[in-house]
């Protein structure tokens, strides 16, 4: 009996022990079984994003632009170079000056091609962008003829070439169909070296050199029959000794975005007579300017935008302010001119509201005041100007919108007269947009 027990015993010890050997081995199996599926489902994940960003398509040329017609009525006069734009600047100085009242016009100076290119570098893609319009200015006024809008390099933190300058906003730009837009706004793109610290969705801090360049209103005493005993200012010539600097900081969030920018200007000229009679009217003079501008969400479909700004000697960078210097008389003999930057303030308020995914409207004031010098008494130097406007428009295709717009304009001169233009303008555009894609296993 007791070797039976014993036996038995023995038996029911090695199957209890055997029992704990096969519970411990399969604890053990399933830990590394977890473990190596933990450690493939790592690889398989990193090597499905590697993947993904080695397939990810990335742009290497963007072609743009779209085909504009313009068409409508000018009730009043504007300078015929300008018959299919508001530039304030360009409304009468004088009675019956662009006589007679009531024009059709048609144009598609508007229209605008572009192509931006994409080249991968150790320091990140190189961007270039190259774009135009066909709205001649300058000596092309009134011409349907090519206008540089863009042309620059940007690499990481730096832009070098022609951009927006970054005293400007173009987030408070309205959803207006106008070609030259609201008076009083801060709209100006320049030739610059752009240094970009922070350039991120929600934030920006841009810090730039930019080309300098002014205008002189010179009064009654440009005309040298005014005073004999005076010089004629034709022989002064701007000396664009130093460059334009200007920065901003602008906050993005859904609620929209606000930026406060701020420009320097060193503004110099030079009297280049030959033989100066005792007299010599080089000078110079400190240009400044401060912009507070805004682009806020009020709902889902409402967005206000505007801007307030002031300064003196930054007309050059105003969208219709035309002369940075104004004439002083001295009563020196030896500089019996002196120059003055004049001071200028522009608002902007505007309104656009998206009714459905078709149809929107635009309506919104815009003013600009310069504060002329004495010598600019009584003369048709711009004083005052105003700008308003309503859009109605619809898109109703892609890649199309169709608009009709009423705008207002009133100009003032130191002479108090008041020229208005009454407009409406008809307008059509079509869009168009591809993008090339690098190969797999290209330039990199």
């Amino acid at each position: 009996m007791e070797r039976i027990a014993t036996s038995l015993w023995s038996e029911t010890r090695h199957k209890t022990i055997s029992t704990q050997l096969s519970q411990n081995e399969l604890r053990n199996y399933a830990r590394t079984v977890f473990l190596k599926t933990t450690f493939i489902l790592l690889i398989l994940l990193l090597a499905s994003r590697v993947f993904a960003q080695d397939t990810l398509p990335q742009k290497s040329l963007e072609v743009y632009g779209f085909a504009m017609v313009d068409m409508g009525y000018n009730f009043d006069q504007i300078d015929p170079r300008w018959f299919d734009a508001l530039r304030i600047n360009r409304l009468p100085k004088y009675k019956d000056q662009f006589a007679p009242d009531g024009t059709w016009f048609f144009g598609v100076r508007q229209t605008r091609f572009g192509v931006k290119g994409y080249t991968p570098t150790s320091m990140g893609d190189l961007t270039v962008r190259f774009e135009f319009d066909m709205f001649g200015t300058g000596s092309d006024e009134g011409q349907t003829t090519m206008r540089l809008r863009y042309a620059y390099g940007q690499l990481g933190k730096f832009l070098i070439g022609q951009a927006t300058s970054p005293f400007m906003d173009a987030d408070v730009w309205p959803n207006t169909v106008e070609y030259w837009g609201p008076s009083g706004m801060v709209y100006y793109r320049n030739v610059q070296v752009r240094y970009m610290p922070i350039n991120d969705a929600d934030k920006e801090l841009w810090i730039a050199l930019e080309r300098p360049g002014a205008g002189a209103d010179k009064g009654t005493i440009s005309i040298p029959e005014d005073g004999p005993s005076l010089p004629s200012l034709d022989s002064v010539k701007a000396k664009l000794s130093a460059p334009d600097i200007s920065a901003h900081f602008k906050k993005r969030g859904k609620w929209g975005s606000v930026q406060l920018a701020g420009i320097f200007r060193p503004l110099k000229w030079a009297d280049t007579r030959v033989n100066k009679g005792g007299t010599d009217l080089s000078g110079s003079a400190t240009g400044w300017g401060a912009h507070l501008s805004a682009a806020i969400n009020l709902t889902k479909a409402t967005v206000f935008r505007g801007n307030y700004v002031y300064g003196e000697g930054i007309e050059n960078y105003m969208q219709d302010a035309p002369n940075d210097i104004g004439t002083v008389l001295t009563g020196n003999p030896s500089k019996p001119i002196e120059g003055q930057a004049l001071p200028v303030t522009g608002i902007m308020a505007w309104i656009d509201h998206n009714w459905n995914p078709a149809w929107w409207t635009s309506l919104g004031y815009s003013n600009v005041t310069i504060d002329n010098t004495a010598t600019a008494a009584n003369t048709t130097s711009y004083k005052y100007g105003q700008y308003a406007s309503l859009t109605i428009g619809t898109t109703p295709i892609q890649n199309t919108m169709a608009a009709v717009e009423f705008q207002w304009g009133q100009r003032e001169g130191e002479d108090g007269f008041k020229a208005e233009c009454k407009k409406i303008q008809i307008s059509f555009k079509y869009n168009f947009s591809t993008t090339f894609f690098k190969p797999k296993g290209g330039q990199d």
